[in-house]
């Protein structure tokens, strides 16, 4: 595909682009943020999470948030299930995060999505930076629904860092502010499903971000792969986490069979690397045999450089 599909595209039509150059940047850094200590890893790549064993031999503050079951945004754009499941596989290994206001629980966020026609979905994202989090395309630009006037950038999203049911730590800020990428905006071509969430302030800065990074073939294929999002087919607004070793690669897209459910699109697939988090995909797709996200590749890199400045 031409490299025109990663050029970057935003709902507010004055934003200026920057380009940077692997050269130039080649990993951003992780921030664990101000407040307490933040979570150690195990020895072998996995959150130290009480209860979760990896499985063997398988590659505003008082503001409400809904309580009621929302559709993960993924099937205004893919349909419902199984269409655009996003798939447990076997036993079910996910763990339930409680203490999501320690780091790096909070920066997952839980998001309530308003698309166009005013219709509400749920989705998930994670801070790279101050005022940035990255997601999934169809989180924020909603392609091919059938659906008089939803189609196209999303109204609003409400942004809940470290959500724990009607619990919110850090509260609830709304973005009006987005950006996809020509590939999936004008074309729909899952290898270019990504995007970002700007926020009006900075409350990564409290929350800390995940570094992010081009990492080849083999060292992926090498890696313990984590996700940690907000699926739908749990109490609503819960974060649960799973893990499991990277199963294949494609040239856009990374592959893993690491349980997750609708409402975790735009989660970060992440791993460890000099002790930091960094992730290496944008979790957006379900399968029979293994899930799947979006490979951070370098144009990937760039643009998520640019939309973090």
């Amino acid at each position: 595909m031409p490299i025109e599909f990663h050029t970057a595209v935003s709902n507010e039509p004055e934003e200026q682009q920057v380009i940077f150059t692997a050269e130039e940047l080649a990993v951003q850094p992780p921030s664990e943020g101000p407040q307490g200590d933040a979570a150690r890893a195990t020895a072998d790549g996995l959150e130290n999470v009480r209860g979760y064993t990896r499985p063997e031999g398988t590659p505003e503050q008082l503001w409400q948030p809904p309580t009621a079951a929302l559709p993960d945004i993924g099937e205004a754009s893919f349909g419902p299930p199984p269409v655009a499941a996003e798939t447990v596989h076997g036993p079910d290994d996910r763990v339930q995060i409680t203490d999501t206001s320690v780091y790096p629980w909070r920066v997952h966020c839980s998001l309530l999505i308003t698309a166009a026609d005013n219709s509400r979905w749920i989705g998930t994202g994670w801070f790279i930076g101050p005022h940035t989090l990255a997601t999934a395309g169809h989180v924020v630009y909603i392609k091919n629904s059938g659906v008089a006037g939803r189609d196209g950038w999303v109204k609003s999203i409400n942004v809940m860092p470290g959500r724990n049911g009607n619990t919110l730590p850090y509260g609830v800020v709304t973005s009006t502010s987005f950006r996809t990428v020509n590939g999936w905006a004008n074309n729909g071509d899952e290898n270019y499903d990504y995007g970002a969430i700007i926020l009006p302030n900075n409350l990564g800065n409290t929350t800390g971000w995940f570094g992010f990074g081009v990492w080849s073939d083999a060292d992926l294929l090498k890696t313990v792969g984590n996700i940690s999002g907000y699926p739908g087919d749990k109490p609503a607004g819960t974060q649960w986490y799973d893990a499991r070793g990277v199963a294949s690669v494609g040239p856009r897209k990374v592959y893993y069979d690491i349980d997750t459910a609708g409402g975790q699109s735009g989660s970060s697939v992440y791993h460890f690397y000099n002790g930091g988090r960094y992730g290496i995909a944008i979790h957006a797709y379900g399968g029979a045999v293994t899930n799947s996200g979006t490979r951070i590749t370098t144009p990937v890199y760039n643009n998520y450089v640019a939309w973090k400045a």
